[in-house]
């Protein structure tokens, strides 16, 4: 049954899904009857008639499958259809005139049709293995050289050269070599569809079958011809019946239409039993010549010595392109293909210094795609990631080929441009803005969602002198083109950050830090807002917030308790219970930290997430008792991830918890102190060993943080 088009329909595939599975039941049914045949000496006909039915079976089934279910290209299968009729027509022709005729001259018409059934065979398969790795797979070409190389060692002393030296007519010679040697071409490109990559479904496996098969057992019948031991009827008939059984079942299996399809990945590596193989196939060489050696025979201490050096030559190349390709899956992203962050941050090193030296410009955007949070939320991850795929190819399509682009984190991206102009970064961030929100992105079925970007863009002098000013200037500007609508590009601020010393926006984070660093010194011995800001943005990746949110959770972390340093010493330090005006001048560390956090260009909404880390879920909480989504969820996070630092840490006002007892604190306030999400996220960190350990740490003055 077809549709329109004239393609199988599904319910077609159905009903033939156990067609190969009955072939080859009959098949074994029919090759039992021919042993049978030949035990009971029955008369030669019935014989012959088994032993040509599984063959022009197979040639029938292939065809059948061909037409059944369409396989695209056609061309393939249809050559290997050809190869298998004109091998039916051989065995009829070798089976009628040797066991009914009598005539057992050699060479004959049969082995004429023997013959021109390889060029079809090895035609067929080289025009799958392009259709399978359609670009250079030089891996899996290399194993397949190695390997028929050694099986080429091996046929040439014990096939090919023997038979040279035979004392038989000069045309039976020549059909003798041309067995062999057309065994091992079709041997040869046989090893490199099987290694090759792309899918393996049973059609594909039976196929491969079908190829071992007959190079077994052509293989063993040339020994047996030349040792004289060869006789009609013995087990190397089974063998080549089962060859054609595997390839008839092949054609009828569903899985033949898939065969021709290209891989979608690429080799990782050879895996164990490859290793093997390759192993066994690279020591070949040296055992035969132990064995030449200890026969006492020596003639062919050349063929083994040439095969030595191309067994060497071939492992080395191998070896050279998996440390080539080991190399690449390092700095390779494996869900973009892109460049990863680590190889960025190297070249940015290296093109920023060639820059400097050059006096040419260098620019770096940064991209971040908008709102994909709530793509991952609509579509689960697996949308999510069909979406960064898509974007990456359309960033990859829309820069120079000597431009660096590299997926930075979850869904930001950056691009190294060099030797850009004053106004090339904006005009390439905004072709690249474009480019992405173009058209909608497939992302499963026929379900489409619209994407934008926002970019940042700095440029090597104008906005940094080093790596991590142009990446900060660069952030800043995406930042700002995120505050401002999004969808949009934006360029860094002129001149360096640190240009104007402690009043550069990264010194006064820096300094901001290490006031935060000295407050933590000395109200506890462990380390407390670097392992808030280290599990707030654990926390944050794990709820799914976008990379933006992850950098502003992280930092109002490590900042959150930088308001303590305006509270004076005393209260630090008194042993005895808080007072209520104690209370009061600690409740106002959220906000002496909000204003502190609010003189720094862009950090207004940082502040405002320090300024309600200590309001509650329950709305209970101070400064401005929020409740529930009234409070931002960076703030909600820090929540948790403040008062778990607090119950693990030596404070002076309380004795530290055990995690255990911290975990049911957690699960006790769960909905009313603390948001229930947050809480259930921050467990599950928690439970798979992620958080880590509270580090220990100096302790130190008040009075150095003034320093």
């Amino acid at each position: 049954m077809t549709d329109i088009t004239g393609e199988r329909t599904p319910s077609t595939v159905r009903t033939g899904r156990w067609a190969w599975a009955v072939y080859l039941a009959f098949g074994f049914v029919v090759v039992v009857a021919y042993y049978v045949s030949l035990a009971l000496d029955a008369p030669a006909v019935v014989g012959v008639l088994l032993y040509t039915t599984v063959s022009t079976s197979s040639a029938v089934a292939v065809l059948y499958g061909c037409y059944r279910y369409r396989p695209k290209p056609l061309l393939p299968w249809l050559l290997l259809g050809a190869s298998v009729v004109i091998y039916a027509a051989a065995d009829a022709s070798f089976y009628v005139t040797h066991n009914i005729v009598g005539d057992t001259r050699y060479p004959g018409l049969a082995d004429v049709f023997y013959l021109a059934h390889y060029p079809l065979v090895v035609a067929g398969l080289v025009l799958l293995i392009r259709l399978r790795t359609p670009g250079r797979d030089l891996p899996s070409l290399l194993d397949a050289a190695l390997l028929a190389v050694a099986a080429g060692m091996l046929s040439w002393l014990y096939l090919l050269a023997p038979t040279a030296q035979a004392q038989v007519p000069t045309l039976a010679k020549a059909a003798s070599l041309t067995y062999p040697m057309m065994d091992l071409a079709m041997f040869a490109v046989a090893l490199r569809l099987i290694l090759g990559t792309g899918r393996r479904p049973a059609a594909f496996l039976l196929l491969s079958t079908n190829l071992f098969a007959f190079f077994a057992a052509d293989s063993i019948y040339v020994l047996q011809q030349l040792s004289g031991t060869y006789a009609a009827g013995n087990f190397l008939d089974a063998i080549w019946l089962a060859g054609n059984l595997a390839l008839g079942a092949a054609a009828l299996h569903p899985t033949m239409r898939s065969l021709g399809e290209p891989a979608t990945v690429t080799d990782p590596g050879p895996g164990p039993a490859r290793i093997i193989a390759l192993c066994a196939a690279a020591l070949v060489a040296p055992a035969t010549l132990l064995v030449e050696y200890f026969r006492g025979k020596y003639h062919g201490i050349p063929v083994i010595a040439v095969a030595c050096g191309l067994l060497f030559l071939l492992t080395i190349a191998r070896l050279a392109v998996l440390v080539a390709q080991q190399r690449r899956l390092a700095i390779t992203d494996m869900l973009t293909g892109l460049r990863t962050r680590r190889y960025f941050e190297a070249r940015l090193v290296t093109e920023l210094a060639h820059a400097r030296r050059t006096g040419t410009p260098l620019a770096v955007l940064l991209a971040d795609v908008d709102h994909f949070k709530s793509i991952n939320d609509s579509f689960g991850h697996p949308g999510g990631d069909q979406v960064l795929i898509e974007i990456a190819r359309r960033l990859r399509n829309g820069i120079r080929q000597e431009d660096v682009l590299s997926r930075y984190g979850g869904e930001e991206f950056a691009v190294l441009v060099r030797g850009a102009a004053a106004d090339d970064p904006s005009n390439i961030a905004e072709r690249l803005r474009r480019k992405v929100s173009g058209s909608p992105v497939v992302v499963r079925d026929d379900t489409a969602v619209e994407v934008t970007i926002s970019v940042g863009t700095a440029t090597f002098p104008l906005h940094g002198d080093t790596p991590h000013e142009l990446v900060i200037a660069a952030d800043r500007a995406l930042y700002s083109a995120k505050c401002h609508g999004r969808n949009r590009i934006d360029v860094g601020p002129c001149g360096p950050l640190t240009a104007a010393g402690p009043n550069g926006t990264a010194d006064m984070i820096a300094y901001l830090e290490h006031v935060a660093d000295l407050v933590d010194s000395w109200l506890s011995n462990h380390e407390h807002g670097r392992a808030v800001s280290r599990w707030a943005a654990l926390t944050a990746v794990e709820l799914g917030l976008d990379s933006e949110c992850v950098r502003r959770t992280s930092l109002a972390g490590h900042l959150h308790d930088v308001g303590k340093v305006l509270v004076p010493n005393e209260v630090w330090t008194k042993n005895a219970p808080l007072s209520e005006e104690d209370w009061q001048q600690v409740r106002q560390h959220p906000d002496n930290g909000y204003r502190m956090l609010c003189v720094v260009p862009g950090l207004a909404d940082t502040a405002l997430v320090v300024r309600q880390h200590h309001e509650r879920f329950d709305g209970t909480g101070y400064p401005d008792r929020l409740a529930g989504d009234q409070i931002r969820l960076e703030a909600r996070i820090l929540t948790v991830c403040d008062s778990w630092a607090a119950m693990l840490a030596d404070r002076p006002y309380h004795v530290p918890r055990t995690e255990a007892e911290a975990r049911e604190e957690l699960l006790r306030c769960r909905g009313s102190q603390f948001d229930p999400d947050v809480v259930d996220a921050f467990l599950r960190l928690h439970s798979s060993g992620r958080l880590g350990d509270l580090a220990q740490l100096p302790s130190a003055t008040p009075a150095e943080a003034g320093r």
